[in-house]
């Protein structure tokens, strides 16, 4: 009996304060003044002028929303749900979130039955006022902003411009907390923005930074959550993608440059600059250059050091090098990136045939990284290298090859990624080894300790060529 009278109340409240449905239409259908009502809820409080016909109201639509919700939205529950919560929406919308919440599933039920675009349009007012009255009465701006955009743009498209403002001022507001899907949709209206000619490509630009920021902070705080990790990176790959054809390394300098020469001093552009201009590999460009020393300038560290250092590289300045991958060695706190700086001091130094300064940074690399294997690489290198001049016979002249493959064993034992060409390496300085007949000659024998001379000074064991 109690239920027949809840079912009876219900038909009762939906032909009275309902008829036939037009919550999202009414402003389509020209009813001025039910559209209005509709459109501005009254705020007396939680629960209303009359709190009492307010719960009965809440109550009597969540049940029967919660039917329809368990048929898989399906049944005819919706029916008898629609009224009272219209109810509840118009006269005491600070009752229940849920009021907004389970709004948005009945909304897009009808939405997808609307019969021309004014109705359409009818229903994604209220999908809209639904969002605004959940920021009025119950907050988390940003978090709802985003959600109201996502939503705007998918239905009605064309408002692109409106829904890029919905996630500017959401990711603002969020920043790292920023839905994954939100980001997408901004940098898309974004993009639309741009070829529409409403903002222009520095714009999209410095939100293409911003928005990576947010994704690189997600990506290392779920590092650990392989489905949350790989959501990340396919939000990254996706933005990527859409900024590709806006990316052109012309177009970015063109940005850039203007906006350098107008500020050349300040360090959040400086750092824009490189950052972006070194992911889309614009490397060569004077702007990266001219940033990267000016940002060194004012912020000095390890990572521009270094940076700078790799490009005079490139363009073969070695010497002018040398002092940015000292000054990078000397502020770098992880052992394992100043290892890498020592190495690449050991390698310049190497081509300028500086050996014993090159075997100086090997091994202080080493000493941070002792499985750096390129390293004692390096070290081979410069023995065989220096074979000729460090004797003065055929004995001497072929004993720096034993110190060489002496290196390159224990790069093997030290580093299995660098194991097969150390093995190549082995087999070709092997055969430089002195013959049977030379040992015999100046009285030495295999397995003999022997003290290679010159500045390599190192001791070695005696070997026949192979």
């Amino acid at each position: 009996m109690k239920t027949i009278n809840w079912v009876f109340l219900a038909s009762i409240i939906t032909l009275l304060t309902f008829g036939s449905f037009g919550i999202g239409t009414a402003k389509a259908t020209g009813n001025n003044n039910q559209s209005d009502k509709f459109l501005i809820p009254q705020d007396k409080g939680r629960y209303g002028s009359d709190s009492a016909k307010c719960v009965e109201n809440l109550s009597l639509y969540r049940e029967f929303f919660k039917q329809w919700k368990a048929s898989d939205y399906k049944n005819a529950a919706i029916k008898d749900a629609i009224g009272p919560w219209r109810y509840v929406f118009n006269n005491c919308p600070q009752a229940s979130q849920y009021t907004n919440v389970d709004g948005l599933s009945i909304m897009e039920f009808y939405l997808k039955t609307a019969k021309d675009d004014k109705q359409k349009a009818g229903y994604v007012d209220t999908i809209m006022m639904l969002y605004d009255n959940r920021i009025k009465y119950f907050g988390k701006e940003g978090y709802i902003l985003g959600r109201k955009g996502s939503d705007l743009f998918k239905y009605i498209p064309e408002d692109y411009e409106k829904a890029y403002y919905m996630f500017k001022k959401s990711v603002e507001l969020q920043g790292n907390n920023s839905e994954s899907f939100v980001l997408v949709y901004y940098f898309r209206t974004a993009s639309k923005m741009v070829d529409a000619e409403k903002v222009d490509k520095g714009t999209l630009v410095e939100i293409y930074d911003n928005i990576s920021g947010i994704i690189g902070f997600n990506l290392e705080a779920k590092k650990d959550k392989a489905d949350e990790k790989a959501e990340w990176e396919n939000v990254k790959g996706n933005i990527d993608l859409s900024f590709e054809p806006y990316a052109t390394c012309e177009n970015l300098i063109d940005i850039f440059t203007k906006k350098f020469n107008e500020t050349p001093d300040n360090i959040e552009l400086l750092k824009k600059i490189t950052n972006i201009l070194d992911k889309k590999d614009c490397t060569d460009s004077q702007l990266f250059f001219d940033a990267s020393v000016k940002l060194n300038e004012l912020e000095p560290s390890p990572e521009s050091s270094y940076m700078i250092a790799k490009m005079l590289l490139k363009k073969e300045k070695n010497k002018e090098a040398i002092p940015y991958l000292e000054s990078a060695s000397n502020i770098e706190n992880d052992n394992t990136k100043k290892s890498e700086v020592f190495l690449v001091l050991a390698s310049v130094y190497f081509d300028s045939k500086d050996y014993q300064s090159s075997r100086s940074y090997a091994r202080k690399s080493i000493e941070l990284k002792p499985d750096q294997g390129k390293a004692y690489l390096l070290i081979g290198d410069m023995y065989a290298a220096s074979a000729e001049s460090c004797g003065d016979n055929d004995l001497s002249k072929k004993a720096a090859y034993w110190t060489a493959v002496d290196k390159y064993i224990e790069a093997k034992r030290a580093d299995p990624t660098v194991e097969e060409y150390a093995q190549k390496l082995i087999d070709a300085y092997s055969r430089q080894f002195p013959i049977m007949e030379t040992l015999f000659f100046y009285n030495v024998n295999v397995g003999d300790s022997y003290t290679v001379g010159c500045w390599i000074n190192e001791k070695t064991t005696v070997r026949v060529a192979r």
